[in-house]
């Protein structure tokens, strides 16, 4: 493939663009291109060939597709996606042409999201509902599967339960606020700033506390243990933690994350703390307080879901089935109609910047692989 400007297919030969990402030797920076793509080829056994409509931006994870080996010159960018149905194959069951379709590609797809046509395997894709928008639906599938993935099959989530989410107004937190709101749980959050704390206070059902982080005077384990008794909560979300004293940590930690130890304290008895802090250390007094409480850790890896599916599932072969099907039918399928028809419903409202044209999609992604900004960026085709 050859680097090319936007736009300059040559007619017969290239007929789609799409957006890939060129990390340099030193695996720090990121270069993002646009390439000439051949014509998909015939559409075979369980893959669907998909005209995309819309796209979301996620970070991408450099250091899983180290360890995983998955690193090569030019990596696809763009997976969470929606749009019509153009062709199927002759095993697929779900769909049929014209079918309006969302879902995500997996970690290991040779096809970006972030072009006209792309090719997915049937079990990666949920029908959209006809009340959702394309944007809508590819910039909710990613969150709401996560949000499931930490409140129902992490922590359990139920009716009457505390829980504390962590910076709530990001676009994670947003649809976990809701979904914890729709089980019926009690909600308390933080908020990293005025604006998102002004955010926090507007939902519907009003959320039991927020806390304001931002000025650095708020301690989020007494505000928890004062919001419920002192009995402390049932489940915890958190955005990352402070591992370290002060002197240790980088300054953008020690501001606006908890320590270890806060969280910690204000996890109630039998409470579950889900965290995506991919490093997270903890010594023997703080697994001897865990101990004592009868309480649980739990790690969100966003990718959990389709490592099995990655070159041999080096880490997961031997947790999951080994029958792809079964395991996304009955893991990832039923996840994500589910989110499609709370969106469908009202019970999620995603929390999306204005879509941008594909011609953007360069730049943008280069300020959502930074973190820079708060609403979900989606391409709209």
């Amino acid at each position: 493939m050859v680097s090319v400007p936007f736009g300059d297919a040559v007619l017969g030969e290239v007929t789609m663009k799409g957006l890939y990402f060129q990390q340099s030797s030193t695996n720090e920076e990121i270069t993002f291109v646009f390439q000439e793509r051949e014509n998909l080829p015939v559409t075979e056994d369980n893959y669907v060939k998909l005209q995309v409509k819309a796209c979301a931006l996620s970070q991408i994870n450099t250091k899983l597709l180290a360890e995983m080996k998955m690193e090569k010159e030019f990596f696809p960018v763009g997976r969470e996606v929606a749009g019509i149905v153009l062709d199927v194959g002759s095993k697929v069951s779900f769909f049929q042409p014209d079918d309006e379709v969302v879902g995500i590609l997996p970690l290991d797809s040779e096809d970006p999201g972030l072009c006209e046509a792309v090719r997915v395997h049937e079990h990666y894709l949920v029908h959209k509902p006809e009340k959702v928008t394309w944007t809508e639906a590819a910039g909710t599938i990613r969150d709401g599967l996560r949000a499931y993935t930490a409140l129902h099959y992490l922590s359990h989530l139920s009716p009457g339960k505390s829980v504390l989410i962590m910076d709530g107004a990001s676009t994670l937190g947003t649809i976990a606020i809701q979904l914890a709101h729709h089980r019926g749980a009690k909600v308390i959050s933080t908020a990293c700033s005025l604006e998102d704390k002004q955010f926090l206070e507007r939902f519907r059902p009003p959320i039991a506390r927020v806390i304001d982080v931002s000025n650095g005077k708020a301690h989020v384990a007494e505000s928890c243990l004062e919001e419920t008794g002192g009995l402390g909560v049932d489940i915890v979300l958190d955005a990352g933690v402070r591992l370290y004293n002060k002197d240790d940590e980088p300054a953008e930690k020690l501001q606006l994350l908890p320590h270890k130890h806060d969280i910690i304290t204000l996890l109630g008895v039998g409470g579950h703390w889900v965290t995506t802090e991919e490093n997270l250390q903890l010594d023997p007094p703080d697994s001897h307080c865990l101990f004592l409480k009868g309480a649980a850790v739990a790690f969100l890896n966003d990718e959990v879901w389709n490592l099995s599916n990655v070159q041999q599932g080096k880490y997961l072969y031997i947790l999951f089935p080994t029958d792809l099907n079964f395991w996304l039918e009955m893991y990832l399928l039923r996840i994500l109609k589910d989110v499609m028809e709370k969106l469908s419903t009202g019970v999620f409202r995603p929390q999306l910047d204005e879509p941008i044209p594909l011609y953007e999609a360069k730049v943008t992604m280069e300020v959502v692989q930074k973190n820079q900004g708060r609403k979900k960026q989606v391409v709209h085709f």
